[in-house]
């Protein structure tokens, strides 16, 4: 008796090491990723803000982030997101954000257009494995994250949500301390994240074995055959959702190669999930930057539900004003 109770210890004991292995093993790949691309992103916008580029490329960028409520540096940041990822843009806010009054609803507006559009070069790449065209997706992300974010900005300021100012992760050397002290905190910059990665992949996989995802799958499951989808597409787009693109769109590519899915609806899934995609893991990310629930979750949701709609009854108008029979006719 003692003897089986005690190899149902080793055994869990066994199982536990190995849990923890995978975790860690999983985090220092991911945090290499991450700083493959961030040591570069934080050394060149320390270079471009010794030159002063900083405010020239905030000139260039103002017309955008002022349409929706932002400085115009924090332009940098989408664009760096757009470029490279989603940890790129972190990397730049890292260096940025701290030398700015930033309210609650700016970092808000700032997470949802990055969550929207980010990684395009790799995620429009998937989109055309799939079979989706990449010039209207690449369109629909792009506008998409500006039309979301000057909705919320306007929602924002006319109920008066999340004006206190931000709470910052980030630390910043001041000029005056010097390179040294610059670097040291950029250090613990990229520490931070790094944790923020860990405690991320940790809550992923508590929620995986509590069924949190499955169930998110279930309660979007249904409701998409509504957005165009078939119930074969469906499910492969929740994943993608709440997965992520790579994911989603991996089996959406497989589905299309075998021919079971069709080119519109094709491309239905992959502008949803190009909108709203990863909602667990990135959403958390940007929960840690410090964006509001409220903004880069439930509205994003709402939001890329609401255009994919209007996508799918605009294309079936036109489906039906091309099909229709011309009268006065011989």
């Amino acid at each position: 008796m003692l003897e089986t109770k005690n190899n149902v210890m080793s055994g869990r004991g066994a199982a536990l090491r190995t849990w923890i292995l995978s975790l860690l093993h999983e985090t220092a790949l991911t945090s290499w990723e991450l700083i493959k691309i961030t040591v570069p992103v934080v050394i060149l916008t320390k270079i471009l803000e010794e030159l002063g580029m900083i405010t020239w490329l905030s000139y260039l960028l103002e017309p955008v982030m002022s349409l929706v409520g932002l400085p115009g540096s924090l332009g940098l940041v989408w664009a760096t997101a757009m470029l490279t990822s989603i940890y790129g843009g972190m990397a730049v806010f890292a260096a940025l954000a701290p030398g700015l009054s930033l309210t609650g609803a700016q970092v808000t507006i700032l997470c949802s257009i990055m969550l929207i559009a980010h990684s395009l070069p790799l995620e429009l790449s998937i989109s055309r494995r799939a079979g989706a065209a990449v010039l209207p997706i690449a369109i629909l992300r792009v506008g998409g994250a500006i039309v979301y974010a000057v909705l919320l900005d306007r929602l924002c300021r006319l109920l008066h949500l999340w004006q206190e100012p931000a709470r910052l992760l980030f630390r910043t050397g001041e000029v005056e301390r010097g390179l040294g002290a610059w670097a040291a905190d950029q250090i613990i910059n990229v520490g931070m994240i790094i944790l923020v990665i860990f405690g991320i992949m940790i809550c992923m996989r508590i929620l995986r074995a509590i069924g949190v995802l499955t169930l998110f799958e279930r309660l979007l499951g249904p409701v998409l055959p509504v957005f165009g989808m078939s119930r074969q597409a469906a499910p492969l787009t929740v994943v993608g959702m709440v997965m992520g693109l790579s994911y989603g769109g991996a089996l959406i590519i497989r589905e299309a190669c075998s021919g079971k899915l069709d080119r519109r609806e094709i491309f239905y899934s992959m502008a949803l999930m190009g909108i709203c995609h990863s909602l667990v893991e990135d959403t958390l990310l940007m929960m840690a930057l410090g964006g509001r629930l409220g903004g880069i979750f439930w509205g994003r949701i709402l939001f890329s539900l609401g255009i994919v709609f209007a996508i799918v009854r605009l294309a079936r108008f036109i489906e039906q004003r091309k099909t229709r029979i011309p009268t006065g006719t011989a």
